[in-house]
């Protein structure tokens, strides 16, 4: 976590003169961190399947930010209390971010689970990342050819990768559910581009963290009425602990530094890995094969992040 607080610093370093180097570094962080958090939020697919007939995803979801809190707080305790007031006076700011990016995104996710497939949960966060470039243009930003063309064929192989070589959907709830995950998250990326700079990083991800799981508490408590708690096993907090300590608290500060150094379309790019990282995933811990159909896919979503990313993409 002390290499997270030297990396939070980077971005005032590349505003200083002699910038055109440190611009560069700071993007080539920016997309390195953004592909930190895309990878291992492709490991938590494959960890929490686990956890999808034993732990009901309200529960699931409580305990995640729970585990990141802990996870988190060492670190962030002391940032946090030095910036309360200036913590209260973005207290809207915050509790929006915190129910987009905390409450609501991974309890759909979880809940789409249940009714849809992986392939089509996979098809429709496809739209987050058209959803990130498009808030961006709407804010102002121009996103260039070169984006927007890799950003067309990154979501082409996408959709042909989760697809298996067919575009037909076949809507279920869960899919809706999905859809509204998928906004939420773009929705989330696209505010980060607000936060106030005077903010530490880790003051932000710690206080959106209890906001977070505040809001859902009630919710949780409603789970354990209706559905009951679920059994403490090494089955059940093994999968809770990687999704708690690295899924959330690694991968999203890695997600929001990114944010704030290329901003969310640029990131949004690099998201469309996951599919990728998730098939290797697949391949090389359940051993499940890849085909022909796979690498052509995997080839577009690289080429496609390669061309949208670079850094000179206008």
């Amino acid at each position: 976590m002390a290499v997270l607080e030297r990396v939070h610093d980077s971005k005032a370093e590349a505003a200083e003169p002699g910038g055109a180097g440190r611009a560069r570094k700071a993007a080539t962080l920016g997309l390195l961190l953004a592909g930190l958090a895309t990878l291992v939020w492709s490991g938590s697919f494959v960890t929490s399947r686990a956890l999808a007939d034993s732990v009901p995803p309200v529960q699931h979801a409580f305990w995640r930010w729970i585990i990141a809190l802990a996870a988190v707080a060492p670190f962030a305790v002391r940032a946090t209390w030095r910036q309360r007031a200036l913590l209260r006076a973005h207290l809207r700011y915050l509790l929006l971010a915190s129910l987009l990016g905390v409450t609501v995104y991974n309890t759909l996710v979880n809940q789409a689970g249940i009714s849809t497939t992986a392939g089509n949960m996979g098809m429709i966060m496809a739209a987050s990342p058209v959803v990130m470039a498009l808030y961006e243009r709407l804010g102002g930003t121009r996103l260039g050819a070169r984006r927007i063309a890799g950003m067309l064929i990154a979501c082409a192989g996408v959709l042909l990768l989760v697809s298996k070589g067919s575009l037909a959907l076949d809507f279920a709830a869960g899919d809706l559910w999905m859809l509204a995950a998928a906004l939420s998250f773009a929705s989330y990326s696209a505010l980060l581009r607000r936060k106030p700079a005077e903010i530490d990083g880790l003051a932000f991800l710690f206080t959106t963290f209890v906001l977070g799981a505040l809001m859902l508490s009630p919710v949780y408590v409603a789970s354990l009425v209706l559905q009951g708690g679920f059994e403490a096993t090494p089955a059940t907090v093994s999968p809770l602990l990687y999704v708690g300590v690295v899924s959330s608290a690694v991968a999203f500060f890695a997600w929001n530094k990114a944010i704030s150094l290329i901003g969310a379309a640029r990131a949004g790019i690099v998201y469309y890995l996951q599919p990728v990282c998730v098939a290797l995933l697949s391949f090389a811990v359940l051993g499940e094969p890849t085909g022909p159909m796979q690498v052509l896919c995997m080839a577009l979503i690289l080429g496609g992040v390669v061309l949208g990313a670079a850094r000179g993409a206008k």
